[in-house]
């Protein structure tokens, strides 16, 4: 356990440089008093660590000073080279990159944890993009990855769904969903969220400027995610099923929808079963209630309901023949 340990204060002050007790005990789930035994363990084996003092001060290692990856163990080895997704390293124009550091990785294991990542490799394989659905390669996307990289502004003439707008923004990362690339920004004080196959022009300009210190994009973007729903499922309506409806919504409706599911326990003859569901506005709900066909009847509330006869009506009066001409 502590040799698990003193690996991990290792890496931790080579990745981060200065680190306080503090933060290392916190990492470790340990006191401070036990850093500070690490900390002398490590200096009597030779590790060149040493403290800073003072409000600001801590350990740091011996600049240039670095540690082979030799304490990893075989899960941990195997995940190593579960990280990444090889075609978005590619379109970030990172591809020859992501390939040099797993082999210079491979390199550092121990042998007997060579064979277990490259096992790990051959058996597992990350396809992003949505079933059926080709994941977007945006023209702008390495220049932008360039832009968030370096913390250079940039200026852009972008396609929202209402008009064409021009932005200066600062790039503050990218993620991809879903296959489709998203360039979160700060733009007039506020972070906002952008698909980057919808920059029509892009600039990036020498103008550096300064990351915010509170910022954190994972954390953003699940926010972000948590808002969008909110938005696109502002309004809920009660349905009966099929069992065929209720299988189609497992596989085939948002996680939001799924999750937020409200079954009831009770079955009527032919199997079906009421649900509470969120749903988009009314034009978008009807076309998601149409897709189940003759295995969904939406029971409230009666706007929507409404609004499915509306649609019914004018499918059939689209596809019901014309009566034949009678001749006399």
């Amino acid at each position: 356990m502590r040799a698990s340990r003193l690996i991990n204060i290792l890496t931790t002050l080579q990745a981060r440089g200065l680190v306080t007790a503090e933060a290392l005990a916190e990492e470790n789930d340990v006191s401070v008093r036990t850093i500070y035994r690490d900390i002398d363990a490590l200096s009597l084996s030779g590790i060149p660590v040493y403290s800073e003092r003072g409000s600001e001060g801590g350990y740091r290692l011996l600049d240039g000073y670095r540690v082979r990856l030799n304490g990893l163990t075989p899960a941990e080895a195997e995940a190593m080279f579960l990280s990444g997704i090889p075609g978005a390293a590619a379109d970030l124009g990172l591809g020859s990159l992501m390939a040099g550091a797993q082999k210079k990785l491979t390199a550092a294991l121990p042998e007997d944890l060579r064979e277990s990542a490259r096992r790990m490799q051959s058996k597992f394989h990350l396809d992003a993009p949505a079933w059926l659905a080709e994941g977007e390669q945006p023209v702008y996307l390495q220049a932008v990855a360039d832009a968030v990289w370096n913390s250079k502004r940039i200026r852009m003439r972008y396609r929202s769904w209402k008009a064409e707008k021009n932005r200066v923004a600062e790039p503050l990362g990218i993620v991809m969903k879903g296959g489709a690339w998203y360039l979160v920004a700060g733009v007039d004080g506020s972070v906002r969220t952008y698909r980057i196959s919808r920059v029509l022009d892009l600039i990036v300009t020498e103008e550096r400027f300064d990351w915010p210190k509170d910022f954190d994009l994972a954390t953003y973007w699940g926010e972000s995610t948590r808002r969008l729903e909110l938005e696109l499922y502002p309004n809920w309506a009660t349905v009966r099923l099929s069992p065929w409806a209720l299988k189609e919504i497992e596989h085939m409706a948002p996680p939001y929808v799924r999750a937020n599911l409200q079954l009831s326990a009770d079955t009527d003859e032919s199997g079906w079963r009421i649900a509470r569901l969120p749903v988009a506005h009314e034009r978008m709900a009807v076309s998601e209630m149409l897709k189940l066909g003759p295995e969904v009847e939406v029971i409230d509330p009666p706007e929507l309901r409404l609004a499915m006869q509306r649609a019914i009506e004018t499918l059939m009066a689209r596809y019901t023949p014309a009566p034949a001409d009678i001749t006399t």
